[in-house]
């Protein structure tokens, strides 16, 4: 059975953890950094979980932070579920090639945190997302299949692709739509699998309530790029290493919206982005699923049969500073 794991602030030291019911099991080494603690940490845990005889703490006496530390790779999938396909104005149907973008790293947060929405960004949006941590470096091109996968993927922990929908689509820009600072609690448990577990990311339930509202709800089963065939391809484009971060996708049950009328307007180049956001946010007027302050989101993943369990994220949204004048 695989490591439940959490990373924690208290007495203003940061520290590792294994859950074992409802306390944590305090790991007396510091690691620096989730790669450190892969490479050095993670048998030093299986050895504690089995003992029990670490100092314990309880979850209401520390705050619970990020498993994912920086400086981190963050790679993200998009419309990797066809019921988000739909929704987006996109064929629901598996499309021709897998779409990848990123997030900037000082965007994660602790699974409680407050998120902070901008004062100019209007149309905020949630996504719940199965995260993949890779437990070996990739430096070059390689076939990973379903028989090693286990070699390639460290754990799994759950994130919240925050997105601010005027921006993205408005600018075309998916980096900064989706990389202001707290836009993706991650947490609170990083899930270390065995290698028996693997199989389990195809059979994952995903959650994410909006005010006790049930907004999206889905089977890791739906992917449309699986894991295997994810990493297989970016191996053939780019370097990862440990602990880096790979998001999954979302699945239907966000607060956008589009028709395909609409998708296809925003993406016609010789519209200005003053023209796309009216356009955006007429046919987006009469939605009231977009994220208000003071809207708690709630988010779970766990399998079936509760052997996985990557806990649960409860953040509030919050107005942040006014954007800069710039002089």
């Amino acid at each position: 059975m695989g490591l439940q794991v959490v990373r924690f602030k208290k007495d203003n030291q940061e520290q590792w953890g294994v859950v074992s019911g409802d306390i944590i099991l305090v790991l007396q080494n510091v690691y620096r950094s989730l790669a450190e603690f892969l490479e050095v940490g993670t048998e030093v845990a299986r050895r504690i979980k089995e003992e029990g005889s670490a100092t314990a703490v309880s979850f209401a006496d520390v705050e619970i932070l990020s498993p994912v530390t920086k400086p981190a790779r963050f790679i993200c999938q998009g419309t990797n579920y066809a019921s988000h396909r739909a929704e987006a104005g996109l064929e629901a149907n598996r499309p021709p090639f897998n779409l990848f973008f990123s997030k900037a790293d000082s965007t994660l947060c602790g699974a409680n945190s407050e998120i902070i929405r901008p004062d100019h960004v209007k149309l905020l949006d949630y996504e719940i997302e199965l995260g993949l941590i890779i437990g070996k470096d990739i430096t070059g091109p390689v076939e990973v299949t379903d028989n090693n996968l286990h070699q390639y993927i460290a754990g799994l922990v759950m994130v919240d692709d925050v997105s601010a929908r005027d921006v993205q689509f408005t600018e075309g820009q998916w980096l900064k739509g989706k990389s202001y600072r707290t836009f993706a609690p991650a947490g609170p448990i990083l899930y270390l699998l065995d290698q028996d577990e693997v199989a389990k990311i195809h059979n994952l339930e995903l959650n994410l309530w909006v005010n006790d509202e049930l907004r999206q709800s889905a089977n890791s089963s739906q992917l449309l790029f699986k894991p295997t065939e994810t990493l297989t391809e970016l191996s053939e484009m780019m370097d990862l290493s440990k602990g880096d971060l790979i998001i999954t996708g979302t699945t239907g049950g966000v607060a956008l919206n589009l028709s395909p009328e609409v998708n296809e307007q925003l993406a016609n180049s010789s519209l200005s982005a003053q023209q796309k956001l009216e356009i955006l946010l007429a046919s987006q007027a009469n939605n009231e699923r977009y994220l208000k302050d003071g809207d708690i989101i709630r988010c779970q993943i766990k399998s079936p049969d509760g052997s996985i369990d990557l806990g649960e994220q409860k953040n509030k949204v919050v107005t942040g500073s006014k954007k800069p004048v710039r002089l």
